[in-house]
């Protein structure tokens, strides 16, 4: 919920700031901020996820992540804090410490759990979270039109303190009942065991095809190893166009389409109303779904909604209607893509590494933060979906290679 409010609170406050031109613009501002804040998430997510790994304990680094987040919070209220250069480094240090959190999750799931049910742990596990996201959407909606009686009588700068206040309790509430209600698996073996799977199947099917061969057979068809650097690549590429077009998305349906300040927050509802019905499908359907086939379509439908996005814009045909509903649509293939990915990321990286996975997403993000403003503000809003969809249909082939076809 904390996290929900803050996603499209913070870049709008940010560009709000007084001396926002110190880091060359509010959209630059906006970009500088998100990229270093996720720069200096990579190592943490490797550092994270290591630590893990080797303490075989999740819950410590869960409760850091939360606890460091409630502080950094209320941090941000006071009056030093109102300075764009105190904020920034006090945003990317909160990220640093908020991360911790990611790796650990991951291993707990996929320790608790069978593999064959790790899509619909996974799915369970997200579709919670994106119903706080939209809770949290809601309420800072309900602020930002002053729909609470309260928070109509209040100044801006009153309210800011307030949401912030808000966040920060919300974060402590979640540091308690993560330490009420999370416990560390007994046993770290599930990732090991699915690893000897996968090894003790492709040796099977390897020999199997030799004796065929060596037997007169003419029929051919050798086993196939998914390419986990073919998946990394994809992963990069698609957290990066995710990132270069949902950075600016706040400013471009309040400021490019002219909207109210309150439809940034309509807009990441929408977004997130169709990741919890993904959520909810991909969990109900999970082991029934061919993984690799479904993932590369969800990638290829996100680089084609996006084209159609630009095409609305375009020739102007309800172009704030339609945008909204393309937002349901990405939310909705989002939520079948990253559970995917996700599971098949855990299969194939080794104990020790888990933080790979936030490190791959966190690279892709971290340039898409910057780029996403930066080229709003250079060269527009359609050139910027274009170069995002452009991403998202180079990911799809990665992950086709990656498949082998």
């Amino acid at each position: 919920m904390a996290f929900g409010l803050l996603s499209v609170f913070i870049p709008l406050y940010v560009i709000g700031f007084r001396d926002v031109t110190v880091l060359g613009g509010p959209l630059v501002a906006l970009g500088v901020m998100m990229s270093v804040a996720v720069f200096c998430s990579i190592p943490a997510s490797f550092l994270w996820g290591w630590l893990c790994d080797a303490t075989r304990r999740c819950k410590p680094f869960i409760l850091l992540s939360f606890a460091s987040s409630a502080i950094i919070l209320f941090m941000m209220t006071l009056p030093f804090a109102q300075n764009i250069v105190v904020f920034v480094i006090l945003y990317v240090i909160m990220q640093f410490l908020h991360i911790a959190h990611e790796a650990p999750k991951n291993v707990l799931i996929a320790e608790h759990y069978s593999r064959d049910d790790w899509e619909r742990s996974y799915g369970y596990y997200r579709l919670s979270t994106e119903l706080g996201l939209i809770v949290g959407l809601i309420i800072g909606f309900c602020l930002s039109v002053g729909v609470f009686s309260f928070a109509a009588n209040l100044s801006s700068t009153v309210l800011v303190s307030y949401t912030l206040y808000l966040c920060s309790g919300l974060s402590i509430v979640a540091f308690i009942l993560s330490a009420l209600l999370v416990t560390d698996p007994l046993l770290i073996f599930e990732r090991r065991l699915v690893r000897i799977e996968r090894a003790v199947d492709f040796t099977y099917r390897s020999v199997a095809v030799a004796s065929r061969v060596l037997g007169g057979s003419y029929w051919y068809d050798p086993p196939k190893r998914d390419s986990f650097k073919m998946f990394a690549l994809a992963i990069v590429l698609f957290s990066l166009a995710s990132s270069i077009f949902f950075t600016p998305l706040p400013v471009f349906l309040s400021q490019g389409l002219g909207l109210s300040s309150s439809m940034p927050y309509v807009g990441s509802i929408f977004t997130s109303i169709g990741a919890t019905v993904g959520y909810f499908y991909v969990s109900g359907r999970a082991r029934s779904m061919d993984t690799r086939k479904q993932m590369s379509r969800c990638v290829l439908f996100r680089s084609v909604l996006l084209f159609a996005l630009i095409g609305v814009i375009q020739l102007a045909i309800y172009p704030s209607v339609l945008t909204f509903l393309v937002l349901i649509f990405l939310g909705f293939l989002f939520a079948i893509y990253y559970i995917l990915m996700i599971s098949v990321s855990m299969e194939l990286i080794p104990a020790g590494k888990s933080g790979l996975f936030d490190g791959l997403v966190g690279l892709g993000t971290a340039f898409g933060s910057f780029f996403g403003p930066y080229l709003a503000n250079t060269y527009n809003y359609v050139p910027t979906f274009f170069i995002a969809a452009l991403l998202f249909l180079l990911a799809f082939v990665f992950i086709k290679i990656a498949n082998k076809f």
